[in-house]
């Protein structure tokens, strides 16, 4: 069988000059060489395949594929941790209680650090063990140095953390408990990834596991969309995802665009990225054209707490492709929806994961005053910028999926304030 690095390439995002894949190869150097530190990444590299080889490695699984066939990785270097194969459940009791049908939740809360970030984690430990690398670096506000810190350790690799000392205390302690090596930050997540990129530097031995600069973390991410085809038997209509960065949103649609070109699938699903209203840089640019510059980043969603959203190119590029959206919420209705969430279904997520369901939410309220009912699969609701094609989605029917990307105890101060004193005291008994 092939190796796999013979079956793809890396591609530029921008100027679609392509590159052999390498430790050495973060992002495209000529585009690189125009970089402005005040906007996002250019030259942002995804994993372009063979198809027509990947598709004869698919069929020759008979059906029995599953979502590593679809990993620039052999398995041989896989870390030894059980990350992916996330329930995606139907939320009964949110059903009757909204009125809505059809409606699934990708609960990626349950893979073993506590959020998404450990497939994008998942993949860089395996990229690194491949190439004999035995340190990792990153940059976080907390899920992405607790995920890369307990994959790292399974994997036994060294990993580096750079962190805003505003972090919540659980993603410090789960980084510090699975042996990462923790540097506090003053200021933002952007100045901990300016930190981390200035660390990756002067330390070439150093594999960079930063978002968006490494081009395995979209790819790692890529696994969600395909569980979703998976465990459906088909796309679904339509995806909410909470988006910062804009790393999760373009690891959707690239597991999406693999599925497309492999003919798997006839359409893109429409992706509908939740933004905090303190923290909207992708929909701001969207809406104008270009990324706003020096706009400070301020939501309870810290997850998602992005000044330059590194993948910032990269994801307009996809909802403008497709025809994706973009929503905004505030603090507020992310807290409600928290709780809501956990009240009834069962499902304490953070409140990353809640703006994905706090834009749902939004929407159903703009469908059902207009008239259109609870149905999950009716015409979207209000968008703050949508993208610029309607061509290449085609979905009218079908189930909508609300994806959770990490879990309510990451960040239990956050889930308090979902609360308030009065409903302490008779909900909960902490008064």
């Amino acid at each position: 069988m092939d190796r796999k690095e013979q079956l793809f390439r890396y591609r530029c995002s921008l100027c679609g000059k392509e590159y052999d894949p390498s430790p050495e190869i973060l992002v495209c150097p000529a585009c690189q060489a125009k970089q402005d530190p005040k906007e996002p990444l250019r030259g942002v590299l995804e994993v372009h395949w063979d198809y027509p080889a990947l598709r004869k490695q698919i069929d020759s699984k008979e059906g029995n594929w599953d979502v590593f066939d679809f990993l620039p990785v052999e398995r041989e270097f896989f870390p030894p941790i059980p990350v992916g194969n996330t329930p995606l459940w139907k939320p009964f009791g949110l059903w009757k209680r909204l009125g809505v049908g059809d409606l699934y939740l990708k609960d990626d809360g349950v893979n073993p650090t506590g959020s998404l970030k450990d497939r994008a984690s998942f993949l860089v430990a395996a990229f690194a063990r491949k190439y004999g690398r035995s340190a990792v670096a990153v940059a976080s506000t907390g899920n992405a140095a607790s995920s890369m810190a307990g994959v790292g350790a399974a994997a036994g690799l060294s990993v580096r953390i750079f962190m805003p000392k505003s972090a919540p205390l659980a993603k410090r302690l789960q980084s510090l408990l699975y042996g990462a090596e923790v540097t506090l930050v003053e200021g933002t997540y952007d100045d901990a990834y300016d930190a981390s990129l200035a660390y990756c530097h002067t330390h070439r031995e150093v594999l960079s596991r930063n978002t968006a600069q490494q081009p395995l973390t979209i790819e790692g991410k890529k696994t969600v969309a395909l569980e979703i085809y998976r465990d459906l038997g088909r796309a679904p209509r339509r995806v909410y995802l909470s988006a910062g960065d804009g790393v999760i949103l373009g690891g959707v649609y690239r597991g999406f665009e693999d599925l497309l070109r492999l003919g798997m699938i006839e359409s893109m699903p429409e992706i509908v990225a939740v933004q905090a209203e303190g923290s909207s840089a992708i929909a701001r640019a969207l809406q104008k054209g270009s990324f706003d510059r020096g706009v400070p980043a301020s939501t309870v969603a810290d997850s998602i707490s992005v000044e330059i959203p590194r993948n910032g190119y990269l994801a307009i590029q996809k909802l403008n492709a497709y025809g994706g959206r973009v929503t905004l919420v505030s603090d507020r209705e992310i807290l409600k929806a928290q709780k809501k969430l956990a009240s009834g279904a069962g499902l304490f997520s953070e409140p990353a994961g809640a703006a994905a369901f706090a834009g749902f939410l939004k929407d159903l309220e703009v469908r059902q005053e207009s008239g259109e009912g609870g149905s999950s699969g009716a015409k979207g609701g209000p968008s703050v910028a949508e993208g610029t094609s309607r061509g290449k989605q085609g979905h009218s029917e079908g189930p909508t999926v609300i994806l959770l990307t990490g879990n309510g105890l990451k960040d239990v101060e956050a889930g308090l304030k979902a609360l308030s004193s009065t409903n302490l005291d008779r909900e909960g008994g902490l008064g």
